[in-house]
């Protein structure tokens, strides 16, 4: 294909080739440090408005296999040091290079992602635009948007199970959190992120992960301060997290360039015999929770080891939990899968 180049908005330039869709676009450009799982962070509704930039100098060398966190690609753009042309696994069906190109999805290959990341790292996420073909375009910011309107179903669907129900507000669900719920037998109900779920019939409440800044999602923080006062289990995952902690009369902010990878470590904290598991998480957010700011009642739960900013808080007499990092980490470690199964033993 031909000559393409990743322009940020520091004015930096990083030239490349295009083999993706020809088509340029803009957006908020971010790295994620993982060794596997393209697949799950291209299709992963978390990354909705951003460029990816993948770390790991190979991407693609095992092809497309049929296994998404939805059902389209989510990036504005992938940018990878090296595109591999071929692939070779047992449940591909096609090519990252063809996969992206019939979703009209730009990738530039051939970029020091080492220069870039360290960059970004510096400096902080930056603005930037993919520019195709000589088709330039002004630089967007996603965050200025509610992302999660965007990506959040469109209307309630359930899922029969044999046990107790579940409500998901879809605020840009990975598939993996509902595959965890249902593999416990819960029946769940998912529903839009501005939904009134307070009129369901439900056992619990799951709040799940999506993109952008959690001040955008003011009728899901509503909707869970009522919740709150009900006194049924909830559970947040990553955005869900923050949303809850906003709903408890926390704070958020901005990290400098996020955490996004599969090895992110995290400390339980405030355990009563004092002892301090280290756990291995995947995560994806540029936003985090202010501890200083949790109220009375609310306590960290995890933290960050690497910049101590907060990974999870908990009620100290109510069944509320919530964690930033993905338990469900579909690729990633299965340290924490079993905060499923916490959350299940507070619904029981």
């Amino acid at each position: 294909m031909g000559p393409a180049r990743l322009v940020l908005a520091d004015g930096s330039t990083f030239n490349g080739r295009s083999l993706g869709a020809p088509r340029s676009v803009s957006g908020e450009v971010v790295f994620n440090t993982g060794m596997v799982g393209y697949t799950e962070s291209l299709t992963d509704p978390s990354y909705s408005g951003q460029i990816l930039v993948l770390t790991y100098p190979l991407v693609g060398n095992y092809g497309v296999p049929p296994s998404f966190e939805s059902g389209r690609i989510q990036v504005a753009a992938l940018i990878v040091s090296e595109l591999a042309s071929e692939y070779s696994h047992a449940c591909a069906q096609r090519g990252l290079a063809q996969w992206l190109r019939e979703e009209g999805i730009p990738c530039l290959a051939g970029i020091d992602t080492r220069a870039l990341t360290k960059r970004l790292r510096r400096q902080g996420c930056m603005l930037g635009r993919v520019v195709v073909g000589g088709q330039d375009l002004a630089l967007d910011d996603p965050n200025q948007r509610n992302l999660v309107a965007g990506v959040s179903c469109g209307g309630r669907e359930v899922y029969p199970g044999r046990g107790r129900t579940v409500v998901v507000v879809d605020c840009g669900a990975k598939g993996s959190i509902v595959g965890e719920l249902r593999a416990r037998g819960l029946t769940v109900v998912r529903v839009p992120w501005d939904h009134d779920f307070l009129a369901e019939d439900f056992d619990g409440i799951v709040v799940s992960n999506g993109p952008g800044d959690p001040g955008a999602c003011g009728q899901t923080v509503e909707n869970l301060r009522r919740a709150i006062g009900l006194g049924r289990p909830i559970m947040g995952i990553c955005l869900g997290h923050q949303l809850l902690a906003l709903a408890a009369g926390a704070s958020t902010y901005k990290l400098k360039y996020g955490h996004r990878g599969h090895n992110q470590p995290c400390l339980e904290v405030g355990k009563a015999d004092g002892q301090r598991r280290c756990f291995i998480t995947s995560q994806n957010h540029g936003f985090a929770v202010d501890s200083s700011s949790l109220s009375d009642g609310w306590e960290p739960w995890f933290t960050n080891a690497n910049d101590g900013s907060n990974e999870g808080m908990r009620h100290v007499s109510k069944p509320f939990m919530s964690v930033q990092f993905h338990p469900e980490a579909a690729p990633g470690p299965l340290d924490t899968r079993g905060l499923f199964d916490q959350f299940l033993a507070l619904m029981r």
